[in-house]
């Protein structure tokens, strides 16, 4: 959503965006980028295909309005969940 409407806004020829998702469990061991060296983390690869006569320079900042888009930002923070039985 964030990614459409920068590139309307832009007036580029973005006519589709697709997205495909897989999570998985890692061990935290094997991720060399990743703070925590122990126990298991959550990996989600993303795969995003644009449909549209964009420029290599335009896919890019594309791609880099995907990585901070408000969705991206919150699952790649830390998260604090609190919970109320009401």
């Amino acid at each position: 959503m964030t990614v459409a409407m920068y590139a309307r806004r832009k007036a580029w020829p973005l006519e589709e965006v697709t997205v495909h998702l897989r999570h998985s469990k890692i061990h935290a061991a094997d991720c060399a980028d990743c703070e925590t060296r122990e126990g298991m983390l959550d990996r989600i690869e993303r795969d995003i295909h644009f449909v549209g006569k964009l420029t290599d320079e335009q896919r890019s900042k594309l791609l880099e309005i995907a990585n901070k888009c408000p969705v991206h930002r919150t699952l790649t923070s830390e998260i604090d969940i609190e919970t109320r039985l009401v």
